[in-house]
């Protein structure tokens, strides 16, 4: 092989995450820009014309024209051909994160329109080209910005050639282990960041292990999840919020290690991003599920490669969570204050929906949700009162104010909740609670009986 044989040009289109259009092509011009700096042998060579030098300037300078922005590429792959007089070779990275940011932000068709023109000019009528190189998420052969392009080859990760290209391999990783003598930790290594499939080849997340190794060498080996620092994971977040009651119910599957059989479209573009069939297509292709097993043609069975991974599902979810509790919180309480059992009933049911934890249900963990949903009040648990201990009580910041007495029932089927939750208040008035905090010197005092079964409740008042 022979080494420095062609002249390169390499973009990474990664931070073209820009909200406006007009920010993303200022973006684009400070990576021409980038480039045109980095090759100064072209200002003074003698192969290039004066007209090419002055654009050549521009770009630098980021004062070229959208026409002559469009055609960098071109123009900088023919200007370096003439001074080496060898035709170039083009590797551009992530191309289209762009196309991710101006879906999400409402520019779509915009930046379908720029790219089209920049990778048509590039790719496909340039003379001076050896090769191109793009590497991405969604296969290019659908994506409208190749509208036109012939005579390339695309590689996806149900293919075989290359499978070994795109990450490391078990090998591979022993190698590098056993090199800074952490061999040892192979096992905690595979858990962590193995589980990616190329073909029917098992890949490393390569960023991750070499995050790892280098944090092993500085301090103590604790993995964690180093891809979720670098990436922004929106199509996870924005899955969670938009997703319907089965959707919630397979994510909860996956998160518990279970694996789903979906039927997937691998040629898309990110127009269809939000069709919900389309879902699990998206996952895979940016690397949050993998395949274990195919079915049919176009059927697979899918679960989450590893635990890196499946610590962005659970941040993502924790996250989101949080944000959807804390909006309705002030809700459900003034609910139970308010004696509107159907509204409360309501409003925690939602709550409930949107948790991922429903095969933990147990007494306790029910316990726990309120407590959480609770923690900006003044609560007791468990507390001494009347003849018993009550499980939840909410106190008012005054003795003028109206307490709450809750008492969590677990039932075991769904035909137990009406009774069970029944069971609860008539728990807090045989065990006297109520009476309880009356004599205490509060003015007020209202007990609910809440009973659960998986993701569902049912709420009974007594007085």
């Amino acid at each position: 092989m022979i080494y420095n044989q062609y002249p390169v040009i390499f973009m990474t289109l990664k931070d073209m995450k820009r909200t406006d259009y007009h920010q993303q092509i200022d973006k684009f011009a400070s990576l021409i820009s980038d480039i045109t700096k980095k090759n100064p042998e072209l200002y003074t060579s003698p192969y290039i014309d004066d007209d090419d030098k002055n654009i050549l300037k521009m770009y630098k300078n980021r004062t070229c024209s959208m026409n002559d922005l469009q055609d960098a590429l071109l123009k900088l792959s023919h200007c370096l051909y003439m001074h080496y007089q060898q035709k170039v070779i083009i590797l551009i990275d992530e191309y289209d994160v762009p196309l991710q940011s101006a879906y999400i932000n409402g520019y779509y068709d915009e930046m379908v329109d720029f790219l089209r023109n920049v990778f048509s000019s590039a790719l496909k009528t340039n003379d001076a080209l050896e090769k191109g190189v793009l590497t991405g998420c969604l296969r290019i052969s659908k994506e409208s910005i190749f509208t036109g392009l012939n005579n390339f080859n695309v590689y996806s990760i149900m293919d075989e050639q290359s499978s070994t290209r795109f990450g490391f391999t078990q090998q591979e990783v022993n190698e590098l282990l056993n090199e800074y003598k952490f061999l040892e930790q192979k096992d905690e290594v595979k858990e962590w960041y193995d589980g990616y499939r190329f073909g029917s080849t098992e890949i490393y997340n390569p960023w991750s292990v070499l995050k790892y190794v280098l944090k092993t060498i500085q301090s103590k080996p604790e993995p964690e999840s180093f891809w979720a620092n670098t990436s922004s994971n929106e199509l996870v977040v924005n899955y969670i919020k938009n997703a319907d009651d089965v959707m919630y119910d397979e994510f909860e599957m996956l998160m518990q290690g279970q694996s789903l059989i979906k039927r997937l479209k691998l040629d898309l573009t990110y127009q269809e991003m939000d069709n919900q069939d389309n879902v699990y297509s998206f996952l895979l292709l940016t690397g949050y599920l993998k395949v274990i097993s195919q079915i049919d043609m176009n059927t697979y069975e899918l679960i989450i490669p590893n635990k890196e991974v499946y610590e962005i599902y659970n941040n993502s979810f924790m996250d989101y969570f949080k944000t959807y509790t804390n909006e309705r919180k002030a809700s459900f309480v003034k609910a139970l204050l308010e004696e509107n059992e159907e509204a409360a009933d309501s409003i925690l049911s939602d709550i409930l929906m949107k948790t991922i934890s429903y095969y933990d249900n147990n007494e306790a963990f029910y316990h726990g949700l309120l407590m959480g949903l609770l923690s900006d009040y003044i609560v007791e648990s468990n507390k001494e009162i009347g003849e018993g201990r009550a499980d939840i009580i909410i106190y008012p910041h005054t003795f003028n104010g109206k307490v709450i007495i809750i008492e969590c029932k677990h039932s075991s089927r769904i035909e137990e909740i009406v009774s069970d939750s029944r069971k609860g208040a008539q728990q807090i008035k045989e065990r006297k609670y109520l009476q309880g905090v009356l004599s205490i010197g509060y003015k007020e005092a209202i007990g609910y009986g809440i009973a659960f079964h998986k993701k569902r409740c049912k709420i009974t008042m007594i007085k």
